[in-house]
């Protein structure tokens, strides 16, 4: 099936060609420009990981329902003189131009609210003055509709107050004057967001076009996958933009899916242009898998390519238009039924991220699998129909080889590998003491492992602030100098009487890492009381309160309560999630070896492999050590990232599994040409390890690419997934996965005979 539909999109290349171009017009128009209203940008949303558990249930009953919250925007003043007459009449001119204005239910101005700052504040100014009496926040609440501020209200407010914020510069230049709040921030998160993923394209897609001219040595066949790799993201960022209309986008699932889809559509596009030209070569040159001509004729009995016989024979155009169409067909036939079950394996991988209750899980899941959907659909049919439209062009000598000295260093590191190279005799040398070999590379992914021994999986919303977003400086005043206007870290909820809250906050006072707690206010029929706790030890404060609950209702919430119950709904959800993800992982590979020892020891390898990833982690981030290189504060990092370390490790797996397909689909191959386990191995390596060497090395640099962003968890996935593929394509799948195959020749390819028939019905094959 997959043959024919090679031939029939090579055949019918510029029917296929136009109906790409005209579906990623209409991405760029809809989803990029915004031609039908918003822009993807524009839809986006910072929502953080949370659940539904028992600190947003109570958040709820305090609040009511988050659609019906009101939002935030603040002015921000410190150090000040909070008596002066002029900031007094600013204050009051904003307060008169905004307290009227359609949607926004109050002003709340400080300094108006009786008694004067000098004297002791009320409650109700206490959490807008600062704790030194020299800084103050003009706040602004706005309604919401479906839990977000109108644009033009938004645009308003934010104008007032930057109007503000120009005016009181100019009477204290000395002052930090901020403009703030959660549509703000927001607001410049897309825009780093944005800017990040600019950023990493223009450093990936140049430096991944460099080390596609070395490896194809012109521009033509260089162009492909990246043409194939711009078309899934366009496509990808197109079927986003859809899914904003029915779940919330945050700008985390859209820069994550962009480098994901970027990768695998390089590695597939990368494969299937290797694969036609060797296709083509081998037909041309009467290799095993050449065809006869179109009248009987071997093609072998064609000059060869080296002679010059594409420029020279133009009364063979049928035999050579037929060549070209039995080269691309060849070529998705075998390379793309390679992609297909690499892509499905990796699809499936990320799937089990869908037994995660925190929907920006399940946003990144649903996105990662449509992209990986599409760069599959754009290596078996874009890919082929620029295959069957340039066609023999593809194999000419390129321009780069015409250089004196270029052409043989390009032919040493092209993608045509010869019988004999480095590869085989890697490989050769790995099977004079596989054992061996095979211990010592798990010796030393173990000790890269290693840190992973004092992770601390954390979930701070404050990481996620980078400091070139607009809103770092408002953020970390605020922090500093007004910590009762910050979201709680710990609330306690309840609904009993003054006195039966105000006992149960004296017991929580006493609990260690409680540094004070407020005494019991009254809040939408329930009692409050905020708990201050020392730094990092939220989590655990949580827990010991829960763990001896009072005897009336209760609950427990703030932000570190968020992250408990986040973190638990992970811990629930991890198992089952692995659990999918290895039986769907085993099935396919079995399908494609007919083997049950292969997908098992494909099992063990990738999850020790990704140990090291984990480590990197630890060792980079939660110790600091990265800190210079990639220009962040290692002091507001409090641990491991748990979305960061879920999605490392899903994705980390499905890579290390595309790298595993590629391998063994060139081991099979040679296998059932009849070969030995042994020389299979050999010539296997020797034929895709140039391509996964390749392929590893551009989907690093896209990686290391994306890490050079602002973004923290961008930092931290793109670092680990670097690692993690560089550590994947040299010494697990060069060295490691080679020495096990060889130590279990004698069983690697056996099954129970029960097993054989549903091999025979389903699996890969001709």
């Amino acid at each position: 099936m997959l043959r024919k539909l090679g031939v029939s999109v090579a055949r019918h290349r510029l029917i296929a060609l136009v109906c790409w171009a005209v579906a990623l017009a209409a991405c760029v128009a809809t989803a990029l420009l915004g031609g039908t209203g918003e822009s993807l940008f524009q839809r986006l949303s910072s929502a953080g990981p949370s659940v539904k558990g028992e600190a947003q249930t109570a958040t709820d009953l305090i609040e009511g329902p988050a659609d019906q919250q009101t939002e935030f925007l603040s002015l921000l003043v410190h150090p000040t003189d909070l008596g002066s007459p002029d900031l007094a009449a600013i204050l009051d001119t904003a307060a008169l131009r905004l307290e009227h204005v359609d949607g926004v239910s109050r002003v709340v101005n400080p300094l108006v609210i009786p008694p004067s700052p000098a004297e002791s504040p009320s409650p109700v100014a206490a959490p807008l003055l600062s704790a030194d009496g020299e800084g103050m926040l003009f706040t602004v609440a706005m309604e919401t509709t479906d839990g977000t501020v109108s644009d033009s209200l938004l645009t308003y407010v934010e104008r007032r107050l930057q109007t503000a914020a120009e005016e009181i510069g100019q009477l204290d230049p000395n002052a930090q004057v901020e403009v703030g709040g959660a549509p703000v921030i927001v607001e410049s998160l897309v825009a780093v967001a944005e800017s990040d993923l600019q950023k990493g394209e223009l450093i990936a897609l140049p430096i991944a076009l460099l080390v596609m001219l070395i490896i194809f040595g012109g521009f033509l066949a260089a162009g492909i996958p990246l043409v194939g790799a711009i078309a899934s993201i366009i496509g990808a960022l197109g079927m986003l933009y859809v899914f904003t209309f029915v779940m919330d986008i945050g700008i985390t699932v859209m820069n994550v899916i962009t480098v994901i889809g970027l990768g695998l559509s390089i590695d597939y596009g990368l494969l299937m242009v290797s694969r036609f030209r060797e296709e083509f070569r081998a037909r041309v040159g009467g290799g095993p898998d050449a065809p006869p001509g179109p009248h009987g004729e071997p093609f072998a009995d064609l000059p060869p390519l080296e002679t010059g016989e594409l420029a020279t024979l133009p009364h063979h155009r049928h035999s050579r238009r037929e060549l070209m169409l039995q080269a691309v067909g060849s070529t998705v036939n075998k390379a793309g039924r390679t992609v297909l079950f690499s892509g499905l394996t990796f699809a499936i991988a990320t799937a089990g991220l869908l037994v995660f209750e925190p929907s920006i899980i399940r946003a990144i899941a649903i996105g990662a699998i449509c992209v990986v959907l599409i760069a599959i659909l754009t290596a078996l049919v874009l890919v082929p129909a620029l295959l069957g439209y340039l066609g023999e062009r593809l194999v000419r000598p390129g321009v780069l080889t015409r250089i004196p000295g270029v052409g043989r260093w390009l032919t040493r590191f092209g993608d045509i590998a010869p019988e004999e190279g480095v590869f085989s005799k890697l490989a050769r040398l790995v099977q004079r003491a596989p054992a061996l070999v095979a211990l010592g590379g798990t010796a030393v992914l173990l000790l890269l492992s290693s840190p992973v021994l004092s992770m601390t999986v954390a979930n701070s919303a404050d990481d996620a602030i980078p400091r070139s977003s607009s809103q770092y400086d408002f953020i970390t005043a605020l922090n500093e100098e007004f910590p009762l206007a910050t979201a709680p870290r710990v609330l306690l909820v309840s609904n009993t009487d003054l006195s039966g809250s105000t006992d149960w906050a004296n017991d929580v006072a006493d609990l260690p890492g409680v540094t004070d707690v407020a005494p019991p206010v009254e809040q939408n029929g329930y009692w409050v009381s905020r708990v201050t706790v020392d730094t990092h030890q939220g989590a655990d404060v949580v827990r010991e309160i829960r763990a001896d609950p009072p005897a009336f209702h209760s609950w427990v919430a703030g932000a570190d309560a968020q992250a408990v119950d986040y973190l638990d709904s992970l811990a629930r959800g991890a198992p089952w999630a692995v659990l999918i993800i290895a039986i769907a992982t085993f099935v396919l590979l079995f399908l494609m070896t007919g083997s049950v020892i292969i997908p098992l020891t494909a099992l063990v390898i990738s999850a020790i492999s990704l140990g090291a990833a984990a480590g990197v982690l630890v060792w980079g981030f939660q110790e600091g050590n990265l800190s210079g290189p990639l220009n962040f504060d290692p002091d507001t990092i409090s641990g491991v990232d748990a979305l960061v370390l879920t999605l490392v490790l899903t994705f980390g797996f499905g890579l290390a599994m595309d790298y595993e397909m590629f391998l063994l689909a060139r081991i099979k191959e040679h296998h059932d040409r009849g070969e030995s386990t042994r020389k299979a191995i050999e010539t296997g390596l020797q034929s895709s390890g140039r391509i996964i060497t390749s392929a590893a090395l551009i989907i690093v640099l896209v990686f290391a690419g994306f890490a050079t962003g602002e973004l923290m968890q961008m930092k931290q996935i793109g670092t680990a997934l670097a690692v993690a593929v560089l550590l994947d394509a040299t010494l697990v799948r060069i060295v490691l996965v080679p020495a096990v195959m060889t130590s279990l020749e004698r069983v690697l390819w056996w099954a129970p005979r029960w097993s054989a028939p549903i091999h025979t019905r389903f699996g890969l094959s001709e």
